[in-house]
């Protein structure tokens, strides 16, 4: 729990310097593939291949693909249609794919998460009302897969560790798998996508690269998945969710102020009201059955 915790104070800043500095300025390929790089020169020095299984290399790189390259891709071309503090509350919907990506995963099925997620799409509705465009939809569909696939990268990473056993110093030997993974797909995706018109050309520009690289991407997201190895389906989704208060908090204090407030909460408002439903369900459930 407290590497999440602290993963989580570290990402909130790191969602509005992507927006404020990043988005629209620098191609997101070549952003995304920048941090990539920055992050691999921490942990692809600690690879020790001949002490790992095949099946972990090969889920580990997987996991990285999907949880750091097609995430992240897709997180920063939503920011191209997005608020900061609508992509923040758009994250929301994570913990409901974490929950059944997991249930999945244990051969089970539960309806909170589908209902849950209907309520929460009331609630994006609400914050952009009378202004749903096709930008709008894009975006928000670009950052539902972005959530998806970060969904299904640490409840898989978790799934691995637990399969093989890795602990202590394989955690560190393994790691660097999960960023050739996201290289793998970053990579193409820039030479195919990417704009070489929109490369940094500031001192700012590379500077908030080189922390996203190295301390969000490449610390974030080892202890980040460690935290993740270390708790449940359910606190783990509770997880993903304490990045938007505090994301917002940052935002909105710092460069955001002139945010449409009494519509953010209200929206705002019914997308928790949706974790509530995705939390109350099985118990709702159960009660029913027992009265019946």
């Amino acid at each position: 729990m407290p590497y999440l915790v602290a993963v989580t104070l570290l990402w909130a800043i790191s969602f509005s310097l992507i927006g404020e500095y990043l988005a629209g300025q620098v191609d997101s390929y070549f952003a995304v593939l920048t941090r990539i790089l920055l992050a691999a020169l921490i942990f692809v020095p600690l690879l020790r291949p001949r002490r790992l299984a095949p099946g972990l290399m090969a889920g580990i790189t997987l996991v990285g693909a999907l949880q750091f390259g097609l995430t992240y891709i897709c997180l920063y071309l939503s920011f191209e249609y997005l608020s900061v503090p609508e992509v923040l509350l758009f994250t929301i919907f994570t913990p409901l794919y974490v929950a059944l990506i997991d249930n999945l995963l244990q051969r089970r099925f539960s309806l909170a998460p589908l209902i849950s997620t209907a309520v929460a799409v009331v609630g994006a509705a609400i914050i952009r009302y009378d202004g749903v465009s096709d930008d709008f939809i894009r975006g928000f569909l670009l950052l539902q897969l972005a959530n998806l696939a970060f969904a299904a990268g640490q409840v898989g990473y978790a799934h691995l560790v637990r399969h093989y056993q890795v602990a202590g110093r394989e955690l560190w030997h393994s790691f660097g798998f999960f960023f050739i993974g996201a290289f793998l797909l970053a990579l193409p995706a820039w030479l195919l996508l990417g704009n070489a018109e929109r490369l940094p050309h500031t001192s700012l520009h590379w500077g908030v690269l080189a922390w996203l690289g190295l301390a969000a991407s490449g610390l974030g997201f080892f202890f980040w998945n460690k935290g993740a190895t270390l708790v449940d389906a359910g606190t783990l989704g509770i997880m993903n969710n304490a990045l938007v208060p505090a994301g917002l908090i940052v935002n909105l204090l710092i460069w955001n102020r002139d945010a449409d407030l009494p519509r953010l909460l209200i929206g705002g408002a019914v997308i928790m009201l949706s974790l509530w439903v995705n939390a109350r369900w099985q118990g709702w459930v159960g009660a029913k059955s027992r009265w019946a």
